[in-house]
């Protein structure tokens, strides 16, 4: 027998992390000069609006989430109580249904407090900015 490796259907191409695309906002790095050039540091640079935009935009799908599932665990409930012969059948349904309805608004609750957390840190960042009316 030959001693050569063979690889079949192993043809995945490899890419590093930084290859990869990332679904975290990041608008990537900015290069700094330390005095007299001596080195270069690479800070990330961070959108906040970008990132509080893509928080309330997954707190708004899950608020749909409960929407849709509460509505269809309402939809089977009737349903139980109209086909008596499959009663149990869509008891369990209404129950699953509820339950994604509860983890739907867990979901949009976190990402209402990551949106939150966002904000907070971007007037860490950047300063407080106050509204004057008068």
């Amino acid at each position: 027998m030959s001693e050569e490796k063979h690889h079949h259907g192993h043809h995945h191409h490899h890419h590093k992390d930084e290859d990869k695309p990332s679904y975290y906002p990041q608008s990537g790095y900015s290069e700094t000069t330390v005095a007299y050039g001596a080195t270069n540091t690479l800070e990330p640079e961070i959108d906040y609006k970008k990132e509080e935009k893509h928080h309330k935009h997954l707190e708004h799908l899950g608020e749909a989430g409960v929407v849709a599932a509460g509505a269809y665990a309402l939809h089977e409930k009737h349903k139980a109580k109209k086909d008596p012969e499959h009663a149990h059948k869509h008891k369990i349904e209404e129950e699953i249904a509820a339950a994604a309805a509860v983890g739907a608004g867990g979901f949009a609750f976190h990402e209402h407090h990551q949106k939150k957390e966002t904000k907070k840190e971007e007037e860490e960042a950047y300063g407080k900015k106050h509204h004057h009316l008068f």
